[in-house]
């Protein structure tokens, strides 16, 4: 944080990062434009992060862990497992309505040719999801870890982008909620 501003120009940046992708798409995002949005000059930026692939990868690792975060909030390991998820999926998707910027965000890098990387950096921030893998592992289809996460979670993030300020109904909301648990379960 600089003294003379109280502005922190790092989570600057990566806000801007962020909204800019989601509002635009990668292609949108030049670092010229994220340095204009968040109030810094060009060369901040690599002061805090060594190009656009490093600060890509980090908002992405920010927002997955508060998405993590979200999800676990009330995970209780006593409460049946299928409850225990649709509780997760509630949240998730709760979470990402209330920033949808993040759930287009994350739309947009998962289609990008970043998805790759995004898919090999993801293994570094999803500790709390193998976590919970590897504890409802004895009832979940022997599938890999990323195809599991977007079958339980991948509509959640869909609809929480495209709501645009339009709440789902509760009752689709349980029913795709309750889809997505039957899709990942034997």
């Amino acid at each position: 944080m600089s003294a003379s501003s109280g502005i922190d120009r790092a989570a600057a940046v990566r806000q801007a990062l962020l909204e800019l992708v989601a509002d635009r798409g990668l292609h949108g995002a030049a670092m010229g434009e994220v340095a204009r949005r968040a109030g810094v000059a060009a060369g901040t930026i690599y002061v805090h992060y060594a190009d656009k692939e490093s600060l890509i990868l980090t908002v992405y690792a920010e927002v997955k862990r508060d998405l993590g975060l979200a999800a676990a909030a009330g995970w209780d390991s006593g409460v049946p497992p299928e409850k225990r998820f649709l509780g997760a999926w509630h949240r998730v998707h709760a979470h990402l309505v209330e920033r949808p910027e993040r759930a287009r965000f994350l739309l947009q890098l998962e289609a990008s040719p970043y998805g790759k990387a995004v898919h090999q950096f993801e293994g570094e921030v999803a500790g709390l999801w193998s976590a919970m893998i590897a504890e409802l592992g004895h009832i979940l289809v022997d599938l890999p870890p990323d195809v599991l996460y977007d079958l339980a979670l991948g509509p959640a993030v869909t609809l929480a982008a495209s709501a645009g300020g339009s709440a789902t109904d509760d009752s689709t909301l349980d029913t795709v909620a309750r889809g997505c648990w039957r899709a990942i379960t034997r």
